[in-house]
């Protein structure tokens, strides 16, 4: 049988998923920090890493080019993937998907301009308000489209507050609850359940 892929998202994500993993069993066979790789072996001869950036994950694993992965709920929902099946909440990356925009500042009656990555969900949830958008995708600065025009408002992840705060900003709707879930092909959860539900019971015993 072929080496079961488990997707990693970098940064953050990544050095709370590995414990976990280590409490099912599975530990890098070296440090993925200090690597420009992308495939690594494990403790496991069965087992191996893809490290990817975090938007990237859900559709690795629900092509079938990944088995298993960790990415947020908030990416996961975005992409809107029909392959994908959530068996487990890590209950880290906690956050917020949530509307925001310069303190006091009104929002304009008629048409809004609104500034995100999350297109998907941005459209989404606009549409079931009943508010008229016109969509601007951005990758990063996204605090600055409300304070220099481009936007009336920004839709974004807000874990602490602090960042729309330092820029004059405030938090106002709501939009999702995320946090890191694990994902697995739908495909490979029914070809290879009894590999893959262990390792899932392992990583859920060492949460509680």
């Amino acid at each position: 049988m072929n080496p079961l892929i488990i997707a990693l998202s970098k940064g953050r994500l990544l050095t709370q998923t590995l414990p976990l993993l280590k409490a099912a069993g599975i530990e890098p066979a070296e440090d993925l920090s200090d690597s420009r790789k992308l495939i690594f072996d494990t403790t496991r001869d069965d087992v191996k890493f893809i490290v990817l950036r975090a938007v990237d994950v859900p559709t690795f694993v629900a092509r079938g080019a990944a088995h298993l992965g960790v990415s947020g709920l908030d990416q996961i929902a975005e992409q809107n993937l029909d392959d994908l099946y959530l068996p487990l909440d890590l209950k880290v990356s906690v956050c917020r998907l949530m509307t925001a925009g310069v303190v006091g500042a009104p929002l304009p009656l008629g048409r809004r301009r609104v500034a995100t990555k999350y297109l998907h969900l941005a459209r989404e949830y606009y549409a079931r308000t009943g508010v008229q958008v016109e969509l601007i995708k951005l990758y990063g600065a996204m605090e600055l489209a409300p304070l220099v025009g481009l936007a009336d408002e920004i839709v974004d992840i807000v874990d602490t507050g602090n960042t729309l705060k330092a820029n004059g900003l405030e938090p106002r709707q709501l939009i999702m609850h995320s946090s890191a879930r694990l994902v697995a092909n739908k495909a490979a959860w029914k070809t290879r359940f009894e590999q893959l539900k262990p390792l899932v019971d392992q990583m859920e015993a060492a949460l509680v």
